[in-house]
């Protein structure tokens, strides 16, 4: 009988992986992830959210605990926090300085849940890893999962062809609501657990003031890039991201504002009005940190620049370098550090990370 061990996140969806993977005939081992430490990493001071009991990371626990039990199969727990600083946190906090848009959960499969974790399961002696990501492997590839609207393929473009290999994604043929139907079918404590959201170690909390923790705050000017006009005064850059208009608490204006850039320099957000102002577009961007899971390496294919966006088409040009620059008809709110994941049809054949954004050939001045 082949081994598996699942990641067990307390969640349905790792919840209802377990479950296939032992319908499927597989000796299934849990193994529960604890990346973040309140005590020693610090927390929300006075958050209304965390008044509770239990933190919410020991709750996913003993969620996970109770569906292993109920289950029938032994879940283990391990500690990555000081490898979940070192690797993600700080290049999360570094991209802030810098004014870019990082996502954190790219940085987390690549360097914790498909390395250190994958480690940690041959360890138990694992012929297979599992989790409960919405995505497939078909012919060996990385595609996407049937439920395109939960498909996660895009923060799983950084993991490299022998990351890939021998893992398993037992949910990725579903469709969300089989995976609920599946969990309610077994009365696990998870079936009607709310499905988390936002970076994976702010969750729900307020993330102004998780920041407030580990970065200044560092006010400056907003300025609308069309008239020059000053509206006021912005709480700190890295609250911000391009395309967003939501938060600017600002007046005055006849038409809803967007943050089209950022001067780092001088501390300034950019804004413009209308959803479809020219600032908002660009043709090209640079992509560094360049990974494919797959031998080819496409000169046309399609991409997403960031999650549920849809595809683009793009052309790809090869650099000295080794980074790329990727071209396209004019794509709105593509943001220095969010990631650009390239797919061939249903393959998602791997990524980069946005270094910076062009319009006409030239670097945007007001993107950093």
């Amino acid at each position: 009988m082949k081994k598996v061990v699942i990641g067990m996140s307390g969640g349905v969806d790792s919840s209802v992986a377990a479950i296939l993977l032992k319908e499927q005939g597989y000796e299934v081992i849990g193994l529960f992830m604890r990346n973040w430490d309140t005590s020693v990493n610090g927390d929300i001071l006075g958050n209304p959210d965390l008044n509770n009991d239990i933190c919410p990371q020991e709750q996913d626990y003993n969620d996970a605990l109770a569906v292993c039990e109920k289950l029938g199969i032994p879940l283990h727990r391990i500690d990555f926090v000081k490898e979940y600083w070192d690797f993600v946190f700080t290049y999360f906090l570094d991209e802030l300085k810098k004014g870019r848009t990082p996502n954190p959960d790219i940085m987390c499969n690549k360097y914790i849940k498909f390395d250190y974790f994958i480690k940690e399961a041959k360890r138990l002696g694992a012929d297979y890893i599992a989790t409960g990501h919405y995505a497939q492997i078909i012919d060996g590839q990385l595609s996407r999962a049937v439920d395109q609207n939960k498909d996660q393929t895009y923060f799983l473009s950084q993991l490299s062809k022998e990351q890939l290999e021998n893992v398993l994604f037992p949910i990725g043929g579903m469709e969300k609501k089989e995976v609920r139907e599946i969990a309610l079918k077994y009365d696990l404590v998870t079936a009607k657990k709310k499905d988390s959201t936002g970076i994976c170690f702010i969750g729900e909390r307020n993330f102004k003031q998780f920041l407030k923790n580990y970065l200044p705050n560092l006010p400056g000017r907003i300025i609308n890039i069309d008239t020059k006009e000053d509206l006021g005064e912005h709480i700190g850059l890295m609250y911000y991201t391009i395309g967003q208009r939501r938060g600017l608490e600002v007046g005055g204006t006849k038409d809803r504002l967007f943050v089209v850039g950022k001067d780092l320099t001088n501390n300034i957000l950019y804004v413009a009005e209308g959803e479809d102002n020219p600032y908002l577009y660009s043709d090209s961007c640079l992509v560094e940190s360049l990974n494919f899971n797959c031998d080819e390496r496409p000169i046309k294919c399609t991409a997403k620049f960031r999650y549920r966006q849809h595809d683009y088409p793009v052309t790809i040009e090869y650099l000295a370098d080794g980074n790329v620059l990727v071209s396209y008809d004019p794509v709105k709110a593509v943001t220095p550090g969010q990631a650009c994941v390239f797919y061939d049809g249903e393959k998602c054949i791997g990524g980069g990370l946005i270094k910076e954004v062009r319009k006409d050939g030239q670097k945007l001045w007001y993107l950093l």
